[in-house]
């Protein structure tokens, strides 16, 4: 019995410190992107906590009601990773005409690889909803190739922006058309650090960081010398 006890708690132990490893590794990935855009480290750990905790769904912001559905926007899923996409832009002085078209590169993708689905809202099977991301990654990079200090918060824009429009916007009134038993919500970035929207701009970030990394290697060489 002694030796059971003794086991089980050793089991625990572990687990708990795997618990406790994995969620520091995804918390150095997740701050490794926003250091990537220009942010210091505890402004990356002010915004995934407050993505975090104003992402579960009572901190949904309600928008309008149409056939039975209630259409609401999530504050640290949607609204967070959007204010975060204009504050780039300003403070990036990122051209409009490349964020346009990175964000129509990305919507395009998105809304092929998603779809309305009645009890869950918007959906993108795995591992098709990481080719946003990609998306974003590859067109940020040929647009700021020649400046890439701008290349991961154009990514992150494109990112961001491309899901909401082609997943949420494209598809919205296809969802709509399902007139469910009774009254439902669908809430925009509803999922907070899970769902696709702060998923992709945080994946197109650190892909993107992969792909300019030559570029780099050749400003510091310059730099040196």
């Amino acid at each position: 019995m002694l030796g059971y006890l003794v086991a089980r708690l050793g089991f625990l132990i572990i687990t708990a410190l795997l618990l406790l490893i994995g969620v520091y590794f995804l918390y150095l990935f997740f701050t490794k992107a926003f250091r990537e855009m220009g942010f210091d480290s505890g402004e990356a750990f002010l915004i995934l906590f407050a993505s975090y905790i104003f992402g579960f769904n009572v901190f949904n912001i309600y928008l309008f009601t149409y056939n039975s559905w209630d259409i609401e926007i999530n504050i640290g899923g949607a609204l967070i990773p959007i204010l975060l996409s204009l504050y780039l832009t300003v403070k990036k002085r990122i051209p409009l005409s490349k964020v346009i078209v990175g964000i129509l590169v990305v919507s395009i993708v998105t809304y092929l690889v998603s779809y309305p689905d009645p009890s869950e809202g918007i959906v993108s099977p795995f591992p098709l909803w990481l080719l946003p991301a990609v998306a974003a990654s590859l067109s940020s990079a040929v647009l700021s190739y020649t400046n890439y200090r701008k290349a991961a918060p154009l990514a992150y824009i494109s990112g961001v922006i491309g899901v909401l429009v082609g997943a949420d916007v494209l598809h919205l009134m296809e969802l709509l058309s399902y007139k469910p038993p009774q009254f439902a919500a669908a809430a925009i970035g509803g999922a907070s650090v899970f769902d696709m929207v702060f998923l992709t701009g945080i994946l197109a970030v650190i892909i993107d960081s992969v792909l300019m990394f030559g570029q780099r290697r050749k400003d510091r060489r310059v730099y040196y010398y």
